[in-house]
């Protein structure tokens, strides 16, 4: 439960930073061009509110709604969410929206969205300068990689390490990595210290890489016990720091990535166990244990959830991580390189969500509350937040309706054309728009039940 509300905690104050200054940018230039603010919300407000107050001699109400899905900035004469056709049958005012120029308008409409980019922009770049960037270059987790069985097809061997793609090389081991595999022609890996490249179709669907179970590529964490859980399975067998799991249940096993595999496929076997001696023989394993070069073999019953009880370490307890500082200025080029390879990454992806796996890995609340750590982790949190401020900024200025770039998609059309669409078809587009919205949010929300119940 504590875990569930520092994350809840996390994604709240998250979202309220992200939304108020979004917001705050329709804002900033609508009361720029002279345009009025009838209304100034964090969330949404329908049928009652949390807080609401309007300051003396100003034509804007700000408040707080109860329902935590966004915000709004409610600007005289535009056909909006709010959907106030009756303000739109009175005569146009010099306040409005729709009296103002073309241009005046484009820079309303977009200003949420420049506020964002910018906003993840500068996150990056104050992250760069207080924490630096701290990673484990790829080419130094000597202990190489562990490959799956499509991997192995193309040509990749267990212990290979990857150095980079005709791309460039690697930095760390992350999703880029994978994106530059998945588009790669060429990958240029070290094997039993010898530099050499293996040939890659170049069209690899990233999604499938990173969903199978086992993924495309690990790092191979040897199987060596780093501590003993006491009273557990391996503390029943003896097992010490410094042993290293060679086999289980008759099966070799050459790093830790190998030995929970295995586990895995019990787990499987134990999921359709029927009786509780089906489950008792399941969970009966027999462990090779190297203790310096001496073998033994013990028998343990497993617990109910098969863990055995040991840890091992990771890989940022194995290798070393190289931290790179940058000064208060030099922060600001590199944020800006960073946060623009974040964003050309996220538009990359976007392709696979238009396909059928794609559609059911999109996530809802559940799923972005997820990607916040259990802890509250300040580190993590801007990064946090910086890459949900790119997401709401590419998202907000996609051409459709009800979205910011639906408004953008419009005015560029009447600048072209010199002609202005009718607030009827602006009316009907905007709820269309509005339709398309809540069925992609039902949706990801449903994603979100689904994989909790495990159907997904």
């Amino acid at each position: 439960m504590e875990i569930f509300l520092i994350r809840v905690l996390q994604f709240m104050l998250a979202i309220s930073i992200l939304v108020l200054l979004h917001e705050g940018g329709h804002f900033f230039f609508a009361k720029l061009f002279g345009i009025r603010v009838e209304k100034f919300y964090l969330f949404f407000d329908p049928w009652f509110h949390l807080f609401e107050f309007k300051p003396k001699k100003s034509h804007t109400t700000y408040g707080i709604g109860w329902l935590p899905l966004g915000g709004y900035c409610k600007i005289s004469g535009m056909i909006d969410e709010s959907f106030d056709t009756e303000q739109m049958k009175k005569p146009a005012q010099p306040w409005e929206f729709r009296t103002k120029p073309a241009w005046q308008r484009l820079l309303v409409m977009v200003g949420g969205v420049l506020v964002n980019f910018l906003l993840a922009l500068f996150i990056y770049s104050m992250i760069l300068f207080h924490w630096g960037d701290t990673y484990i270059p790829v080419r130094n987790m000597t202990h190489g990689m562990v490959f799956n069985s499509d991997a192995k097809a193309l040509g990749f061997k267990d212990g290979d390490i990857l150095i980079g793609t005709e791309k460039g090389e690697f930095k760390d081991f992350n999703a880029d990595l994978y994106r530059d595999l998945s588009e790669a022609r060429r990958v240029d890996i070290v094997r039993q210290g010898k530099a050499m490249s293996l040939s890659l179709p170049g069209d690899l669907n990233m999604l499938d890489m990173l969903q199978k179970q086992p993924s495309f590529v690990r790092p191979l964490i040897p199987a060596e016990v780093d501590s003993v859980l006491p009273g557990s399975a391996a503390s029943r067998m003896g097992m010490r720091r410094g042993d290293m799991v060679v086999g289980i249940n008759g099966v070799k096993v050459g790093s830790w990535n190998a030995f929970t595999d295995e586990i895995g496929r019990l787990s499987d076997v134990l999921a359709v166990a029927k009786t509780p001696a089906d489950s008792i023989k399941v969970r009966r394993a027999t462990l090779v244990i190297d203790r310096g070069g001496r073998l033994d073999t013990s028998s343990v019953v497993l617990s109910a959830d098969l863990k055995v009880g040991f840890t091992v370490k990771m890989t940022s307890a194995i290798y070393q991580p190289v931290t790179k500082r940058y000064g208060f200025w030099e922060s600001f080029p590199a944020g800006v390189v960073y946060g623009v390879d974040v964003l050309k990454g996220y538009v990359s992806d976007m392709k696979y969500v238009f396909t059928a796996d794609g559609a059911k890995s999109l996530g809802g609340f559940g799923a972005i509350g997820s990607l916040f750590p259990p802890t509250w982790d300040w580190y993590m949190f801007w990064k946090m937040t910086a890459f949900l401020s790119i997401i709401l900024a590419f998202m907000n200025i996609l051409p459709i309706p009800a979205l910011d770039g639906g408004h953008v998609l419009f005015l560029l059309y009447e600048m072209i054309t010199r002609r202005k669409p009718s607030e009827n078809f602006m009316i009907r587009a905007e709820y269309v728009g509005f339709a398309i919205l809540i069925l992609l949010m039902l949706v990801a929300n449903l994603n979100d039940i689904l994989r909790w119940l495990g159907y997904m």
